[in-house]
């Protein structure tokens, strides 16, 4: 009996390992289970080896005491309509990011400049605005306030629209000149055009004009009856002396036909010619001999320089 019974558990053991397979199945998947299910997978096959040092697609071992979703009682999160697995096969690329097209740096570059040039002219906008703050006159280089208008004492003298006028084309006056916007803007255009370049770099340049007269309702040359001045209308202005950034004055009583100040004064005497219709200096006569007069006068077409 005990034969028989060796002789049968012989043959199920050969029947067993006959009919077993050759190779265990892999298992599928996760994937593959969920895309038979009807939801959206995407399955991203990186390399083992092109992955950073420490890096491990493994999951982490369960911790202690956290129940396993099998004994746990709180529902399994299902899962999203597109799911993402990552499956590592050797000799594949890495996820190192492409580099960027081309197209999208010069596009870049170009906002960035276009960012940069848009700050450059707000700037340049608002230094415009600030040149211009305190000018009178419609020029920015012409600084001062405008006056309320001077009624003259005697007839023929007054401004209906004067300005005090403080400092022109950056060169301070020595005081605030009283004078129209037409004999302003000549003063201006002397200074920029002739006096600035005219001195150069001498004592640093030019620093401030001297301001023999200006307003004044008088006759011409405070002579009895003469006609009234131009200073009395507000279209002339007396200069005596220029001061250097250095702090050295040239005067027109001392420096002209002297050397290189002499130079200076006649340069300054000539190119007045032209922006005011009367020129007047040491040459012309006695009342002129310690300052330059210079006016818009209207009643002549061209210039009047002596």
């Amino acid at each position: 009996m005990k034969f028989w019974l060796g002789v049968c558990v012989f043959l199920f053991a050969l029947s067993a390992q006959a009919s077993a397979p050759e190779q265990s199945p892999r298992p599928s998947l996760r994937g593959e289970q969920l895309a038979a299910s009807g939801d959206r997978v995407r399955i991203i096959r990186v390399s083992a080896s092109k992955l950073a040092p420490g890096l491990s697609l493994r999951p982490r071992a369960r911790d202690a005491g956290v129940p396993s979703a099998e004994t746990s009682t709180v529902p399994a999160p299902q899962p999203t309509k597109e799911v993402r697995f990552v499956q590592v096969l050797p000799g594949m690329a890495s996820l190192r990011p492409k580099p960027r097209p081309k197209f999208v740096i010069r596009q870049a570059a170009r906002t960035e400049r276009a960012g940069q040039v848009q700050k450059t002219g707000l700037f340049n906008r608002k230094s415009k605005r600030q040149s211009a703050k305190g000018s009178v006159c419609g020029v920015p280089g012409i600084k001062g306030t405008k006056i309320a208008p001077i009624r003259g004492r005697i007839r023929g003298c007054g401004v209906s629209d004067p300005v005090a006028i403080t400092s022109v084309g950056g060169v301070a006056l020595s005081t605030p000149a009283k004078i129209d916007c037409g004999t302003a803007k000549a003063l201006n255009s002397w200074v920029e055009k002739t006096v600035k370049p005219s001195v150069g770099r001498l004592g640093g340049g030019v620093s401030q004009l001297w301001v023999a007269a200006h307003y004044a309702c008088r006759t011409r040359n405070n002579r009895k009856g003469a006609k009234i001045s131009e200073h009395g209308k507000g279209r002339a202005i007396d200069i005596s002396a220029l001061t250097l950034k250095n702090g050295k004055r040239i005067t027109v009583l001392d420096g002209w036909g002297r050397g290189v100040e002499g130079k200076i004064l006649r340069k300054l005497h000539k190119g007045a010619c032209g922006p005011f219709g009367t020129v007047l200096g040491p040459n012309s006569d006695k009342y002129h001999r310690d300052h330059f007069h210079f006016d818009t006068a209207r009643y002549r077409s061209g210039a009047y320089c002596r």
